[in-house]
């Protein structure tokens, strides 16, 4: 009998340490993603914005390929506990990837859409931010590998930052609208990409919330993940 419990174990150790390998190569797919889909955004590139639009397939293969994986060891090691949540975790955070991987792909569309004399001064910001968001989603699934509650609450703090530095960009754009009316669409395009990035750093935020319960067995408490303005809020649904 002990054999075969240590065959078991084994087995179910092969399986999670694939699963924890797939879940980091389409991590890494969709960091990459955005920061291609980022610099074809800054350059006016239109082949790389293309890459990125083609790359997206993999990420949703690797979907798939999680998914089916996860759904099988549940099925043929009947994980307990701490190991059953993680297994949950991962249908959940694979999930979460891909759509950061089209929003990424939404970013890069983009890309052909915009007047190519590049007219605006908000796209260095909205690289800054991009930066910090590529950060976020790649410490979210570091926290993630090494089931680090800390990082994963550093994570959801620092998530903030990329909401204040929406709302300025927002402002910033609208009010250059109102003043040059004929980079109406070029701005909109802008506001369209600063919503994306946004929202992939509410992902990372999600991911990590996922992570603290896997680790802990407890939801993360607000005070941890921090509050975000009320007036943040309004103008986020405005844009």
């Amino acid at each position: 009998m002990a054999i075969v419990n240590d065959h078991t174990v084994k087995a179910f150790d092969e399986d999670l340490n694939r699963l924890r390998g797939l879940i980091s190569e389409m991590g890494g797919r969709a960091e990459q993603a955005l920061l291609q889909a980022m610099t074809a955004l800054n350059m006016g590139d239109l082949d790389l914005a293309a890459q990125v639009v083609q790359g997206d397939k993999k990420i949703d293969a690797l979907e798939t390929e999680v998914e089916q994986l996860t759904v099988q060891t549940i099925a043929l090691r009947a994980p307990m506990a701490d190991d059953l949540r993680e297994m949950i975790a991962a249908l959940k955070i694979v999930s979460v990837v891909e759509r950061i991987g089209d929003y990424a792909k939404n970013i890069a569309k983009r890309v052909a859409l915009m007047d190519q004399t590049r007219s605006i001064e908000a796209i260095p910001v909205l690289m800054s931010m991009s930066s910090l968001v590529v950060e976020l989603v790649h410490d979210a699934l570091d926290s993630f590998a090494a089931r680090d509650a800390e990082l994963a609450v550093r994570v959801t703090i620092r998530d903030k930052t990329v909401d204040d530095f929406y709302n300025s960009i927002f402002r910033a754009l609208v009010t250059f609208m109102m003043e040059n009316p004929k980079h109406i669409t070029e701005s909109a395009h802008l506001l369209f990409v600063a919503k994306n990035l946004e929202r992939i750093g509410d992902h990372a935020t999600n991911i990590a919330e996922m992570v603290h319960y896997v680790v802990t067995g407890e939801r993360m408490e607000e005070r941890e993940r921090g509050e975000q303005p009320e007036d943040g809020a309004a103008e986020q649904e405005q844009g």
